[in-house]
């Protein structure tokens, strides 16, 4: 028998005696997420200035490279050699030209110029054809027994430094709506806070990644707006292209694709250049997706198995373990090799993010959330980038 009663669906839409259904959830759908900055975690401490500075030193260098085209009388013969910097080389070294056997002693050394003799083919080894480029690694000095001491030989520190951006958004909400009850909100200026505060993080991540401070006067001024380098800015050494230099052309659809051989000549290159290890690769989506493809080929499945897995989360090689970061703020056809103990993302001291009520000209509550960080990124020729990919 039909129901011939009062019903909800009786009185239309506008049936008073009814209390709204609206759900006390509010859904954001906006991307706020900050891999990078979790995963180098809080500083240490503080920066101190809006100028932030550190120093960086280096050992003295135990190779150098040959600068002559041709040798006299041969190149498997020639005992004096045109290099680079006579200044890296001294008496008594013993010298191994890079992919041969051979090892040369050094016994002149033409200080301020650019040659050096050498006896080749030392303790009965086989001599080299050298090569203009060719590095000459030194193993080691044999000093003289009852010798003088050498000549003392230093490095120069260096300073680096960076600059403080300020991230800053304002709040302003009427005394009317905070005194308002409304749905999924308790108290609309701490909602204000809480959504400020997501979008000025996500956009530290961004500058990390990406900032370019001014081409002048860097520390600002009323009428230039202070900003920080980022990584990618602050890369010079370790810049890499597939099929450029050591970089080997890439596998799959092109040779710009990103592959294991192109990945793992980026981490030996960054290997030979610096005592660390690279523990974090950052990538966009595209080329996350091109390093999962790398155990493509091996995965293996039972027949019981519901789950496919298609995720490298950590990349291990003979250069290091890297965790692998997917970040939205990476370009798309870049790839970011960091060793994150070198990196720090630091608030200038009482400057981290924190909300700051502002005085009220009128019925509104006005603040600011605001912060001002800079990036501390020592020893750039310890990490590095992959440029140029195909997405």
């Amino acid at each position: 028998m039909a129901f011939t009663g009062k019903a909800t669906y009786g009185g239309g839409a506008d049936l008073p005696e009814l209390v709204e259904d609206v759900s006390d959830i509010i859904g954001i759908v906006s991307p706020f997420e900050t891999p990078l900055l979790d995963h180098l975690g809080d500083p240490k401490r503080a920066a101190m200035s809006t100028v932030h500075e550190w120093i960086e030193d280096s050992l003295l260098a135990n190779s150098g490279r040959i600068n002559q085209s041709s040798f006299t009388p041969d190149a498997q013969s020639a005992t004096g050699i045109i290099v680079d910097d006579t200044g890296v080389f001294r008496v008594g070294d013993l010298v191994r030209p890079q992919g041969s056997s051979e090892v040369m002693l050094i016994d002149e050394v033409n200080t301020g110029g650019s040659f050096i003799g050498v006896v080749r083919g030392y303790g009965g080894t086989t001599a080299a054809t050298l090569v203009d480029n060719m590095v000459l690694e030194i193993l080691g000095n044999a000093a003289l027994e009852g010798d003088d001491a050498p000549a003392a030989r230093f490095t120069t520190r260096v300073r680096k430094s960076n600059y403080t951006q300020i991230f800053t958004s304002g709040i302003e909400v009427s005394g009317s709506l905070q005194a308002s009850r409304a749905y999924g909100i308790s108290d609309e200026v701490d909602y204000q806070k809480q959504e400020r505060m997501r979008e000025l993080l996500r956009d530290l991540e961004n500058c990390v990644i990406n900032g370019v401070a001014p081409s002048s006067t860097q520390q600002g001024s009323g009428s230039v707006r202070r900003s920080m380098n980022g990584i990618l800015h602050s890369l010079e050494t370790n810049v890499f292209e597939p099929g450029v230099g050591a970089i080997p052309d890439g596998e799959g659809a092109g040779d710009d694709e990103l592959s294991e051989a192109v990945l793992n000549a980026a981490l030996k290159a960054i290997w030979d250049n610096s005592s660390g290890g690279v523990d974090t690769i950052v990538v966009g989506g595209a080329q996350k997706r091109k390093i999962n493809s790398f155990a493509t080929g091996s995965r293996a499945y039972l027949p019981d198995d519901q789950t496919y897995s298609d995720m490298i989360s950590v990349y291990e090689s003979d250069f290091g373990v890297c965790r692998v970061i997917m970040s939205r703020w990476m370009p798309t056809d870049s790839v970011l090799l960091l060793d994150s103990s070198r990196v720090g993302v630091l608030p200038l001291q009482g400057r981290s993010f924190h909300y700051k009520p502002l005085a009220a000209t009128g019925d509104a509550i006005s603040g600011q959330v605001i912060g001002e960080y800079t990036l501390e990124f020592k020893n750039e020729n310890a990490h590095g980038v992959i440029s140029g990919l195909g997405v």
